[in-house]
């Protein structure tokens, strides 16, 4: 597939250079090419780059072309600077990108909207959006290949390397490499500097303009007092004169190389020379306004006609910087700058600083637009005299009158740069990211056009002004030019005289007649070269002075006799008959060969006559001298020429190469070598000019000398290397001046002659091999190792063109050419080479020499170009020879010089395809890479390490993101060539775990991209080799997920219902403070903030809507700036998870703080995005408002880096990591897949009883946090492999595989995202399949809840359910909902007979519909519970009866698990003992050791059995409830059965004892110590035996102290509670039986449920009801709240309810009994006549009798009232009641049996109370209140007479009980009682008569 060479993409092998794109030229103009040039043209490895040509192109004049071939050294100097440059389009690589990578925006779950809809509704905006941006920005980004179209179906997610490398740069990853090749762009001499146009726009005067003038501009530096350039002239005509072609159209073009405060424009005008006696040039200058007479205007228009002579007029300076520019500064225009801040700030990229700023003080501004500015020039000064350039800046200059005049010009900043042909077609789109493109201006979507000269924005009639400064850089000359300027100063005359000079060039001095050479350029621009040219005139003056630039053409060749030749003319300026005629004064002649190269001034006398042959010094003697022979004419040169050098020696060494190559010198060449050997002592400067054809002709001497001849060119070639290397300005290890001479100006003489590389390669090696024999070879060795790389890549470079010249016209259409075997003696010779210099490297590595390093990389870039030139074989045996040296694992230095050669060269084109040295070998270089880096990861140099790593991700990356590796069968052949690396990884594990986690990323993203592409047959077979091995490359998907997760602790607030701020966040709202319940935060939850800052800030979520457009740059919809909250120290990295480039990236992007550098629409869009946040409305910028969201929350040293970054950055950011964490479990998914599927065809090693393979990964995946994309591909993979393998699966040995998915499947069920929740529900559906889910659920929904948070605070700052909890809620019940089923099984991509199916095919019993709603209702219960217990937070303290029902309810809820269950009622135990409620407390303790027993006795496991647990339900009845043998046997991991002992039993009923002895219920106590003998007795424990026994004994005792207690004992009080009010919410209308201590009050409650129910009442009133009467709850006050609280009394079991005597609770404590209540009474008086209180004969009675919800003492301090029953008594039913009860209690006194004599007093005590009560006379309520009401007047009629006859033998017999009382008191008191019993008995007699009054037969009775 890959056994031939591809060709490159994108490549047309018929395409010729000559098509418009690859030629920076206009199209259309075609550059002819010999028929072997066209082997270059064709664009296969070379490609030809049209030499751009200066200014005004120096053309060889034709007269002055002579036959150059005479001239050797002359045609390779023309030929160095005519020809095209020759690039080899291989050399520095090759990659196409494929098109920007899109990044999806990954759903997570988000605070308050499903983020689906936001980013709908963003993309239904995108449209409208769309066509607002377009009109503002134009993209050029290109065509997008995509390259996922076919893995759509093979692939559940994207690669996740594009993720890890987003910014992936493949010449940014090359440059990192050591001794990096960085090519040079070929103008590098032009393209610097900063360039200017100037344009002449209009002249005017106030005068007005009725002549021509004519000016000069050029670039003046004033502190050096010099000409940087050569003269833009320009005219400017008055309106009548001006023609169509006028040159005020042109433009002045001058590069300014660095900015400075010296650097201006001296312009200087011209006139024609004034008239005498005719109209002066002083009317220009007047104060007073003035205007020309038409007479005046017609003779200066006449005078203008006539006189073809002009004089100076006036000149000016305009400084172009502001004195505070440096070069080195970039400081902003002044306001008076010319050119505005929209030129300053698209300065070129070269680094100029700001331009210009002021023109002089009183130059205007006049307006600016796009580039340019107008600036109007008013302070024109006026010539006064004659002067020079220099006299201008004289401090003592006289000053000159002003101009009224205004000069306009437009200046205007050109971008820098040469654009030359490889830019027009590389560089249409600049790369931002690597991958992504970036939109250019507005105007670039265009083609750009490069004109002949290779700028852009240079018009055709432009004059580029010459560059004086070129003359003088130590840079080599690249253009021919070849050029005098003649600049005559002044000549002294001894009268006045109106003089000019008149200059032509002459070939000899023979005959005066014959013409002057046609070398003079003209004024006009594209005017013919002239014989002479003319300067103006000095008027009037004895010292004439002038200013011209006279430009002459030179010969190429000059003889001693060419010379210039000056004529001095007097011209009269008056008009007589005829025009005025110049009359000639002089000569003077100046001998080019003499005077050419002087730079100083040049003084020459004038010769009135000329003589033939007036330059022979033999002829001086007869010339006539004007002036007395004074040197009375000054002028000063200048030669600006690239074909004749200043330096002797190189004339020289051109001449003596001319003679040998004419062979016109002596055969043995001794001159030659003297000249050769001269070179080195060349001045620096000459000889870097004059670089390129001195290595030209030194190579040809090479290339084709003799062998003494080939070593000392050698030598001068290595000297001067060396020197240009050490002593030009380039500090680069590869200088600049060399690497462009090799890459474009080196052609091997363009096949004119033989090439160059044996030559060079023989006389290089026998060098090498001198040394190596260890002979003498002296310094120039050392410098040749130094300068290797140049030789080197000039052999391959001239073997390179050799091939192609030799192949191309037998090529195939569309064939590459071929690789060209080596002749042997040619390979022989550089293998020699080779060998020496890998010796070299070895040796000085070893000394740490640092040359070695850069001879290292040469040698890898030779074997890297070698490879696209000769026989792949040919180069594997130099890179044998290298690894030979350098194997196995070495010292840092030289491994790492391994690792940079193995860098360099797989970075090659063709590295994929390289066939091996041997047929069976896949692929030689890429085995010996991957074993070189696999060492390498065990070195102990850690940077080695993580530079192997690096390599091998680039190079996948290069694979990746290359056009020409996309199809499935390329990829498939890397992953297969690549593959054995991870079985060498599996091999040896611990070298993986060594490596630090960044190298580990590197590792695992590299194994995932191999796994990625292979076919599933090379995955099973590294599956099938052994179980270890397998679980190993499992664990290797494990490090993938946990270092590639996005970090859990995206902890945000949520701010959605909370934000009520319009312009910023308010405090007391946002819920930033520390510790407010504001929040619901979920562990898990990577929850947004922006989407909650949107609403606060429009602008924000416009920036996103508009960053949508450019899926690249788009922000994350409902996203905020999340960032991991490590607890690793601060780091300086921006991410952990990505890519080290990332790092790098970003800190440079950072910098420019705009974005990435150089995104136009960033900048562009930050500033629109600023503008809207800058609103008075808007106080915050995006910035403000992310980190001010984040700050509380973020730690701030974790936080600051990414802080710092601008927003769409640190967006991009978390873009990059989210893809990457998703793309990465989605592979890892996709890999269980393929292995499920493999383990069920049972033809892998694996374990097949745990499947620990597939449980660790799926516990992993569900507990990171992941995108949705995630979960819709997660959920079917689930429910094939459980479909599969589910009955291994749900195996015990499974359990905490289990509890983990159920875990986070029911943490899933919480999600706001609806899609995530119900595929959450769909995965509990396929996990529930039999009956110890529901356990296991139980137990994670326990957990669950201790990390959600389920409540929510309200606006009012009370507590609410959460949206957590309702979500939950609603999973739990769509769970059991079989329809519902349907709908998600469609939605997930399921089928929707899942469920039926798994029940078919599992064996055992498995789950139906009603067993799943069972499941649910109970995981319902425990929501309930504990959402019940979270709401009561806020009044746990002080609401301890809500507190400890919500302890109970939540052990009831998880009573499936026992742990879960104890564990809650030890928390209620606490609670009770803090309240010291001891009897709740003490059945809390007897419930978990109930639960323990009722294990134990399911598992028949201890002492006791089922008589025993039924005993303990008798204490506590809640023991009854059944615990299923599967829970207790349940052994989920760290819960079950392995706590259930004996012992902790005991533990537990021993706390109960204690509790109960506490509340003094001690028959409890003895029912407890009888359940705990049997265990003693089982074990022998005799000493705990007795000590039972002792405690039994005190028990009983202290139940007799009890019952003989004279007060009865009474362990509690019990009060009956109503509720009525909307406010108590769940208590509302509900009744309550409270259990208090025995001293607890009626007061004392009112005042505690007062206290509790105040505080909750928000508001409201709160009212307790005085009386017990019946609350009608309709006709209380709906906005007051009411308590009722009534004392009641426990009914005993056989009490009868239906008696009408007043309850005496003393009475029923006749014997022990368990005082175990569940019913309560209390009696309420009332009348039914509506009166509120009446006689006793109106005096009805109601008892109410109450059933609790369980019996006293209970778990919990109160029971709800579930019955009531009501009884009511009659008055008289009340009477005999309340008589019969008084009776009763004397009969009970005086029956009562005492035990001694001393229990006297408390008897007679007692006695005295009752009888005082029952006989004192002054107690009229009594039985005589009875009789009176009931046997008097009108009601004794009503009574029945049964009812009468009852009420007089209650009287009776009260009154017989009251009789034997008293006796019995006579015979108990002693004589202090005496009055008190007289007292008695005359009450008793009183009492007795006043009854007979009503009863007769009472006295008989008595």
């Amino acid at each position: 597939m890959l056994g031939k060479r591809v060709p490159k993409p994108g490549h047309n092998p018929g395409l010729s250079i000559y098509t418009p794109w690859m030629v920076g030229d206009h199209p259309g103009v075609i550059i002819p090419f010999s028929p072997m040039e066209n082997a270059l043209a064709s664009g296969l490895r070379f490609r030809r780059v049209p030499r751009q040509s200066l200014s005004n192109c120096f053309k060889m004049d034709p007269l002055l072309d002579e036959n150059l071939e005479q001239w050797p050294h002359l045609n390779e100097l023309v030929q160095s600077y005519g020809t095209d440059w020759v690039k080899d389009i291989c050399k520095y690589g090759h990659y196409e990108s494929i098109g920007p990578i899109i990044f999806q925006n990954q759903i997570f779950e988000g605070p308050d909207t499903d983020m689906e809809t936001e980013m709908d509704l963003a993309n239904s905006k995108r449209a409208k959006m769309q066509d607002s941006v377009d009109e503002e920005m134009t993209s050029t980004s290109g065509s997008h290949i995509d390259s996922s179209d076919a893995e759509i179906s093979k692939h559940y997610g994207e690669s996740p390397l594009p993720a890890y490398e987003p910014v992936f740069d493949w010449d940014n990853e090359r440059s990192t490499i050591f001794g990096q090749r960085v090519p040079a762009t070929n103008m590098f001499q032009y393209a610097s500097g900063l360039r200017i146009a100037v344009k002449v726009l209009s002249l005017s005067f106030q005068a007005g303009i009725v002549e021509p003038f004519y000016g000069t501009i050029c670039l003046y530096n004033r502190e050096r007092r010099e000409k940087l350039s050569e003269d833009f002239t320009f005219r400017m005509l008055p309106t009548e004169m001006q023609d169509t072609a006028s040159s005020s159209e042109a433009r002045g073009i001058f590069r300014v190389d660095a900015p400075s405060a010296s650097i201006c424009l001296l312009i200087q005008l011209e006139k024609p020379a004034t008239e005498e006696g005719g109209v002066t040039s002083s009317v220009y200058s007047r104060k007073e306004p003035v205007h020309l007479t038409e007479r005046e205007k017609q003779k200066l228009q006449v005078w203008s006609r006539i006189m073809p002579y002009t004089e100076s007029f006036s000149w000016a300076i305009i400084p172009l910087f502001d004195s505070g520019i440096t070069s080195a500064s970039g400081g902003s225009a002044s306001p008076s700058s010319p050119i505005t801040t929209t030129m300053s700030s698209s300065i070129s990229q070269e680094g100029a600083a700001e331009p210009v700023t002021k023109i002089t003080l009183d130059g205007k501004l006049g307006y600016s637009s796009g580039n340019s500015v107008v600036v109007e020039v008013s302070n024109l000064n006026k010539v006064k005299e004659g002067y020079s350039e220099e006299s201008l800046l004289d401090p003592k200059r006289k000053v000159h009158k002003p101009v009224n005049g205004i000069l306009r010009l437009e200046i205007e900043k050109i971008q820098s740069g040469q654009v030359d042909a490889e830019k027009s077609l590389d560089n249409q789109s600049l790369k931002v990211d690597g991958l992504q493109n970036l939109d250019l201006e507005s105007h670039s979507s265009d083609r750009v056009e490069l004109d002949r000269h290779g700028f852009t924005d240079v018009a055709p009639n432009d004059f580029q002004a010459f560059d004086f400064r070129i003359t003088s850089r130590n840079e080599p000359f690249l253009q021919l030019f070849h050029c005098l300027y003649v600049y005559p100063l002044s000549v002294s005359m001894s009268r006045k005289r109106n003089l000019f000079i008149r200059v032509e060039l002459r070939k000899d001095d023979g005959d005066i007649r014959n013409p002057p050479l046609e070398a003079m350029h003209s004024r006009e621009q594209g005017a013919a070269l002239q014989k002479w040219a003319h300067t103006q005139v000095a008027v009037g003056a004895r010292v004439a002075c002038y200013h011209d630039e006279i430009k002459v053409s030179l010969p190429a060749i000059w003889t001693p006799t060419h010379h210039l030749l000056f004529t001095f003319f007097h011209v009269d300026l008056q008009t007589k008959i005829e025009a005025p005629k110049p009359v000639i004064l002089g000569y003077a002649a100046l001998p080019l060969s003499t005077y050419a190269q002087l730079k100083s001034e040049i003084s020459l006398p004038l010769m009135r006559e000329l003589a033939p042959h007036y330059l022979q010094d033999s002829n001086r003697e007869k010339v006539d001298y004007l002036e007395d022979g004074k040197n009375v004419f000054r002028l000063r040169l200048r030669l600006c020429s690239s074909l004749y050098p200043i330096s002797e020696r190189i004339r020289d060494f051109f001449l003596e190469y001319d003679r040998h190559i004419l062979r016109t010198s002596p055969p043995w060449g001794s001159e030659l070598l003297e000249a050769i050997n001269s070179l080195k002592n060349v001045d620096s400067t000459a000889l870097l000019q004059f670089l390129q054809p001195i290595l030209n002709m030194l190579l040809h001497l090479i290339g084709n000398g003799g062998e003494t001849l080939q070593v000392a060119a050698f030598r001068a070639m290595v000297n001067i290397l060396t020197r240009v290397q050490q002593e030009s300005v380039d500090d680069g290890e590869r200088n600049l001046f060399l690497v462009n001479y090799v890459d474009f100006a080196f052609d091997d003489f363009g096949g004119r002659q033989p090439p160059v590389y044996p030559g060079l390669s023989t006389v290089w090696g026998s060098l090498a091999r001198s040394k190596a024999k260890g002979y003498r070879v002296g310094p120039v060795y050392d410098d040749v190792l130094a300068m290797a790389w140049f030789f080197l890549e000039l052999i391959v470079k001239s073997m390179a063109l050799e091939q192609t010249r030799l192949f191309y016209h037998n090529l195939p259409s569309g064939e590459d050419v071929p690789p060209m075997q080596l002749k042997e003696g040619v390979f022989r010779c550089i293998m020699q080479l080779y060998d020496c210099l890998l010796t070299e490297v070895h040796e000085r590595c070893k000394k740490g020499l640092g040359l070695a390093k850069y001879l290292n990389s040469s040698l890898a870039f030779f074997c890297y170009d070698l490879l696209s030139t000769i026989e792949p074989r040919q180069v594997f045996e130099l890179v044998s020879l290298y690894l030979d040296k350098f194997s196995g694992v070495c010292q840092s230095v030289l491994h790492d010089c391994k690792l940079t050669f193995l860098q360099i060269l797989c970075d090659h084109d063709l590295f994929v395809e390289m066939p091996g040295r041997d047929p069976s070998d896949r692929n030689y270089l890429s085995s010996v890479l991957i074993q070189e880096i696999f060492l390498t990861w065990d070195h102990e140099d850690l940077s080695m390490r993580a530079k192997a790593a690096r390599i091998l991700v680039v190079l996948l990356c290069k694979h990746e993101f290359d056009v020409r590796y996309q199809k499935l069968e390329d990829k498939l052949y890397i992953a297969q060539l690549y593959f054995p690396l991870v079985g060498q990884i599996l091999d040896e594990m611990p070298v993986f775990y060594n490596l630090s986690s960044t190298e580990k990323r590197e590792v695992l993203i590299i194994v995932l991209q191999i796994i990625r592409n292979l076919d599933d047959a090379s995955l099973i077979k590294a599956w099938q080799q052994s179980i270890a091995r397998t679980r190993l490359f499992f664990k290797l998907l494990e490090e993938c997920l946990i270092h590639f997760e996005i970090s859990s602790c995206y902890d945000v607030v949520v701010l959605c219902d909370h934000l009520t701020t319009v312009g910023g966040f308010k405090e007391e709202h946002a819920g930033f403070r520390e510790g407010s319940s504001i929040s619901v935060s979920l562990g898990w939850g990577g929850w947004r903030l922006a989407a909650s800052v949107n609403k606060k800030f429009p602008c924000l979520a416009e920036l996103q809507r508009y960053m949508h457009k450019k899926p690249d740059d788009s922000l994350l919809m409902g996203s905020s700036s999340r960032s991991p909250l490590g607890d690793k120290p601060f780091s300086s990295k921006y991410s952990e998870r990505l890519s080290p480039a990332i790092n790098h990236y970003l800190l440079e992007a950072a910098r420019q703080e705009v974005g990435p550098q150089g995104t136009p629409e960033n900048g562009y869009l930050w500033q629109r995005v600023n503008s809207q946040l800058s609103s008075p409305s808007q106080p915050y910028s995006l910035r403000e408002a992310l980190a001010q969201a984040q700050s509380s929350r973020i730690g701030a040293s974790t936080q600051a880096l990414r802080e710092s970054l601008h927003p769409i950055l640190r967006q991009k950011l978390e873009l990059w990591e989210e893809s990457l964490s998703a793309a990465v479990s989605l592979q890892v998914l996709e890999i269980i897949q393929k292995f499920s599927g493999a383990v069920a065809t049972h033809t892998i090693a694996t374990d097949y009883g745990k499947l620990d393979c597939i449980t660790s990964i799926f516990m992993i995946i569900f507990s990171h946090n992941q995108p949705l994309s995630f979960w819709k591909a997660l959920f079917p993979v689930f429910n094939t492999v459980f479909e599969l393998h589910g009955a291994t699966l749900m195996a015990r040995e499974n359990d905490r595989f289990l509890k983990q998915i159920a875990f986070h499947l029911l943490r899933l069920a919480v999600f706001r995202n609806e899609n995530i929740r119900k595929r959450a529900v769909i995965g509990l559906q396929i996990l529930v399949r039999t009956a110890r889910l529901r356990v296991v659920l139980t137990i994670t929904l326990s957990e669950l809840m201790s990390e959600v948070q389920v409540t929510h605070m309200k606006s009012d700052g009370t507590l609410e359910e959460s949206g957590e909890a309702r979500r939950l809620r609603k999973s739990l019940e769509e769970m059991a909902d079989e329809s519902m089923s349907r709908n998600i099984l469609r939605e997930s991509g399921l089928p929707e007979k899942t469920f039926v199916d798994n029940r078919e095919n599992l064996s055992e019993k498995c789950w139906s519909w009603s067993e799943v709603k069972v499941l649910s209702d109970s995981l319902l219960l425990a929501l309930d519970a504990s959402l019940e217990h979270a709401l009561l937070a806020s009044v746990m303290t002080l609401d301890r009866y809500a507190a400890a029902e919500s302890f109970y309810k939540l052990a009831m809820a998880f009573a499936p698990v026992p742990d879960l269950h104890i564990m809650w009622l030890l928390h209620l135990c606490d609670a009770h003992q803090e309240m010291q409620s001891w009897a709740e407390a003490a059945q809390c303790a007897v419930a978990v050791a109930g639960v323990v027993m009722q294990a134990l006795v399911c598992r028949n496991d201890g002492v006791w059995n089922f008589d025993h647990v039924r005993a303990l339900c008798k204490i506590c009845p809640m023991v009854s409830g059944e615990i299923t043998s599967e829970a207790s046997a349940a052994e989920v991991e760290g819960y079950g059965a392995s706590k259930l002992t004996v012992d902790s039993a005991v533990k537990y009923l021993q706390l109960a004892n204690k509790l109960f002895s506490q509340a003094e219920l001690h028959h409890f106590c003895a029912s407890i110590l009888e359940l705990v003998i049997p265990v003693y007795k089982s074990r022998r424990a005799y000493g705990q035996l007795a000590k039972c026994h002792t405690m039994l004994t005190n028990i009983y005792e202290s139940i007799l102290e009890q019952e003989s207690s004279p007060i009865p004992f009474a362990d509690a009080t019990y009060y009956r509670v109503g509720f009525y009010g909307e406010k108590f919410g769940k208590l509302d209308r509900k009744e309550y039986v409270y259990r208090e201590a025995r001293d607890v009050r009626l007061g004392d409650i009112m005042e505690k449920l007062s206290h509790i129910y105040e505080s909750r009442m928000d508001g409201a009133t709160l009212h307790v009801i005085p009386d017990s009467r019946q609350v009608k709850a309709d006709e209380l006050q709906p906005d007051v709240c009411y308590l009722q609280i009534t004392a009641v009394d426990p009914v005993m079991e056989d009490e009868d309810l239906g008696s009408r005597r007043e309850r005496l609770f003393s009475i029923s404590t006749g014997s022990v009994r368990a005082r175990v209540f569940d019913r309560f009474l209390f009696d309420t008086p009332f009348t039914k006549n509506g009166k509120t209180q009446g006689g006793l004969e109106d005096q009805w009675k109601r008892r109410t009798v109450l059933q609790t919800d369980g019996s006293f003492p209970a778990l919990v301090n109160r029971l709800l009232v579930t019955k009531s029953e009501l009884l009511e008594f009659s008055p008289v039913e009340n009477a005999i009641g309340m008589i019969e009860t008084r009776t009763a209690a004397l009969r009970n006194e005086l029956e009562e049996p005492r035990s001694s004599d001393g229990d006297q007093l408390p008897r007679l005590q007692s006695l005295q109370r009752i009888l005082q009560g029952s006989v004192a006379v002054q107690v009229n309520s009594g039985v005589l209140s009875v009789c009176t009401a009931f046997l008097s007047g009108e009601p004794a009629t009503r009574l029945r007479s049964q009812e009468l006859q009852q009420l007089i033998a209650a009287l009776l017999e009260f009154m017989a009980v009251c009789k034997r009382a008293i006796r019995v008191h006579f015979r108990l008191i002693g004589e202090e009682d005496q009055e008190f019993h007289t007292q008695l008995v005359n009450g008793f007699q009183s009492l007795t008569a006043e009854l007979s009054h009503y009863i007769p037969a009472i006295l008989s009775e008595l």
